[in-house]
């Protein structure tokens, strides 16, 4: 049996290797690295099956920052295959990387791109089992950092270079927040660890005027890594800049991570109704304006920013119901019809354009491709027998649960409105004249992970047991609802 912290240090290593292998390499093809990454991480992903419990008496020390719950190895896993299928779509990138600059190494640049990630799903991982506010700062910087070299990487691009200072920026104000927030909790309860925070709500009276104030500023922090409005202006410029796989990597990696914080967080704090009502006025301003700021686009990179946006609003209504169950499906749902949607996105990206009028013809042109991108749309949009569809029954359920009616039939009217915009990119494919004719290339691995997203997307979407039994009824004292 592996304890649970080698994960995380096994990554950390790994990526080291990595690193510094590529040191060495010459002019050597580096895509040979992004293989070797996938292979790694697949071996964490295997070993994360065989995990050793957690010393059930152990309250202090180093437990007392880091849990191994059911949820927290659930998204280590989460972020192990949201890192794999990222370094499968950044092989297919990898042209546009090489700078092109004459006399110098056609490979340049390409090891770090490659090995960058594995840095970034190590943070990932620590934030899954992050129960200490410390733990969770530095493991959120330790993404951040890693975010702030990946979406600037081809800096000899304006578009990508305004995007890096964009980010950098945002990202830099939004962590003074959350560390602003996090010293006025702890003068307020002397304690960072949350259960301990939640134990001193419960037996001590404490002035809760800066408890709320120091939630609050927490809340704006975490509110820019979800995409929450309004903290989300960042998200259209940043994504439409950076290079597309590290795109996908922000839409999905790095918001399921805020999300497990934000349940942890809420959790000690959730006896407070104005946390609550905050929330449901969060999660209402962005439904409505990732849906509705989505209609008018051209880019598709661009509407998928805001179709983030929109999709960060029906997480939030989970959060808002305490239903982690439901949440972590439809981050699941998410990482597969985002992901599917991003890797087509990149080979025909590389090969016409990012424009939705670049995909006019792609049926005729393309059929398979067409018809992946096809399955990725129908499921953002919620059409029956996708995981997206499920996901959103199962966020919708949770909050009629909570009496949460307002934002069933606000979410309801949107899912409306994703109708329309995610159905424009499957009326230029099928309906529209193709400006090429030659078909798109795609190569084997990219063909066989299409495949399997398509393939689990449809599965997922009619039997969702295997990411619910994966959440089976957590224990101990640091431990959030897993009811849908």
């Amino acid at each position: 049996m592996i304890p649970a912290p080698s994960l995380e240090i096994a990554v950390l290593l790994w990526g080291l290797i990595l690193l510094l292998a590529e040191s060495f390499a010459g002019k050597s093809d580096r895509r040979g690295f992004a293989i070797a990454g996938i292979a790694g991480l697949f071996a964490v992903l295997v070993a994360s099956f065989f995990l050793a419990p957690p010393p059930a008496t152990a309250v202090t020390g180093f437990w007392s920052f880091y849990a191994a719950d059911p949820l927290a190895i659930f998204f280590k896993r989460f972020a192990l295959v949201t890192t794999i299928l990222v370094l499968i779509m950044a092989i297919d990138y990898a042209p546009a990387i090489r700078m092109g600059v004459p006399g110098a190494n056609p490979h340049a640049g390409l090891g770090e791109f490659f090995t960058l990630p594995i840095f970034t799903c190590a943070g990932l991982m620590w934030m899954a089992s992050a129960i200490d506010f410390v733990m969770i700062f530095v493991s959120l910087e330790l993404v951040t950092m890693s975010f702030y070299v990946l979406v600037s990487f081809t800096r000899r691009n304006p578009a990508t270079l305004e995007a890096g200072v964009k980010y950098l920026i945002l990202s830099a104000l939004s962590t003074g927040f959350l560390v602003y927030g996090i010293t006025w909790i702890f003068g307020v309860t002397g304690q960072t660890n949350l259960a301990r925070i939640g134990t001193v709500l419960a037996t001590q009276d404490i002035d809760r005027i800066p408890l709320l104030f120091g939630v609050a500023l927490v809340l704006v922090g975490l509110g820019f890594k979800v995409a929450a409005v309004p903290f989300q202006i960042w998200v259209p410029d940043v994504y439409q800049g950076a290079p597309t796989p590290v795109t996908a990597f922000l839409s999905v990696g790095s918001k399921a991570a805020g999300f497990v914080v934000l349940l942890r967080v809420l959790a000690p704090v959730s006896v407070f109704p104005q946390v609550a009502q905050l929330l449901v006025g969060v999660a209402a301003l962005t439904l409505i304006y990732g849906n509705f700021a989505a209609l008018p686009q051209s880019n598709l990179k661009r509407l998928l920013a805001y179709s983030s946006i929109a999709h960060a609003g029906y997480l939030l209504i989970g959060v808002v119901s305490f239903s982690g169950a439901a949440v972590a499906y439809y981050l699941v749902a998410y990482l597969l019809m985002t992901l599917l949607c991003f890797a087509v996105l990149i080979v025909v990206g590389n090969n016409s354009g990012e424009q939705i009028d670049d995909y006019a013809g792609l049926a005729k042109r393309s059929p398979f491709l067409a018809f992946a991108m096809l399955i990725g749309m129908m499921s953002l949009a919620g059409v029956p027998f996708t995981a997206g569809f499920l996901g959103k029954f199962f966020i919708f359920d949770a909050a009629i649960r909570q009496h949460q009616t307002f934002l069933v039939v606000l979410g309801v009217i949107t899912v409306g409105c994703g109708f329309y915009y995610y159905l424009k990119v499957v009326r230029a494919m099928y309906w529209l004249e193709p400006v090429k004719a030659e078909p798109v290339p795609l190569s084997g691995l990219s063909r066989l992970t299409m495949i399997l997203l398509i393939a689990a997307i449809f599965v997922l979407g009619i039997y969702p047991q295997p990411v619910l039994n994966a959440l089976n009824q957590p224990t101990g004292p640091n431990t959030i609802s897993m009811s849908r």
